[in-house]
């Protein structure tokens, strides 16, 4: 058996191969190749634990169970990571224990490589302009994920801790070499980015419906646990929306408030990722820019954590496309 620190996963994983392997996982999963999935959730004062199993199945097949520890004022109060935990792998034949491993490091490059997957197949291919909220960790991770696989040329950072945006901000402008600012008014920075990245622990709806531009991708990122919330539902409704699992999403993700809301079903949602990932289900059906018309884009939502949606609503005076 092996145990890996975070920095040995740190040291062999790159975000590169992780959004690789993702995307091949999901090809796995549509083709029927995987166990599970398979969702725990017990709340705590301050955070609470998350276990999170599924496996896949080929010459060799392997089991993994995630528990997380996620206390979002832990960096404040008491100097550690807002995520901490382990991931044990196993062989799904036998049983043996394989590894041990940090859980943090592995989350956090799988949940930015996830929104690169969904980025790739239905983002337009030609966005150039990301706003990402919440500048933690994971927002630094979702910034490069996202640059990884799209031409990005500028990007908006937001926290309400505007210091860590303008850390944030200075580190990825050196790191990625594109302009990158640390703002203070979401709607603005919304306005003109082609890519939406909200990423925090909220409970309360923070991007409406009339803060979005028609065509833009949004991979809602917060929301895996019941109450959760990031979108506004209206949003959500008016969108194309694409789920990495649907059952999972419908639980403990932003869909969970659009479905009590009545405000669509979960016939309405257009497709689960793997589906787009294998060509099952369309994924962008428009891919340029037109100066006037609105795409008829699929919306899209994914995961527990992440909600991939392409609005399709024009509001006055916008033709994004």
């Amino acid at each position: 058996m092996r145990v890996l620190t975070r920095g040995d996963v740190l040291e062999l994983l790159t975000l590169r191969d992780c959004i690789v392997a993702v995307e091949d996982a999901f090809r796995l999963h549509a083709e029927g190749r995987t166990l599970g999935p398979g969702v725990l959730a017990v709340p705590a004062e301050g955070g609470g634990f998350h276990v999170k199993a599924a496996g896949l199945v080929g010459e060799r097949s392997y089991f993994a169970a995630k528990t997380n520890a996620n206390f979002p004022d832990n960096a404040r109060r008491y100097g550690l990571p807002t995520i901490q935990g382990t991931v044990v792998l196993a062989d799904a034949r036998t049983g043996e224990l394989l590894a041990v491993m940090d859980s943090g490091s592995v989350t956090a490059l799988r949940t930015g490589a996830a929104t690169a997957v969904a980025a790739k197949f239905l983002a337009r291919p030609d966005a150039r302009s990301a706003t990402i909220v919440g500048c933690g960790v994971q927002g630094e991770i979702q910034l490069g994920a996202i640059a990884a696989v799209l031409p990005l040329q500028r990007a908006w950072v937001l926290d309400t801790d505007h210091a860590r945006a303008e850390g944030l901000a200075a580190r990825a402008q050196a790191n990625l070499g594109i302009r990158v600012e640390a703002g203070k008014d979401l709607r603005s920075a919304l306005s003109g980015s082609d890519v939406c990245v909200p990423c925090t622990p909220s409970r309360r709806p923070f991007v409406s419906r009339d803060d979005v531009a028609a065509g833009t991708f949004i991979a809602a990122v917060g929301a895996d646990h019941r109450g959760k919330q990031e979108l506004e539902p209206t949003l959500v409704a008016s969108s194309t929306l694409v789920v990495d699992v649907l059952e999972q999403c419908a639980e403990i993700g932003e869909l969970q408030h659009v479905l009590a809301a009545r405000l669509m079903t979960r016939e309405q949602v257009h497709a689960e990722l793997a589906d787009v990932v294998t060509g099952r289900r369309p994924g962008r059906l428009r891919t340029t820019r037109s100066p006037s018309s609105t795409a008829r884009a699929p919306r899209c939502r994914t995961s527990p954590r992440r909600w991939w949606s392409m609005n399709t609503r024009a509001p006055p005076g916008a033709a994004r496309t």
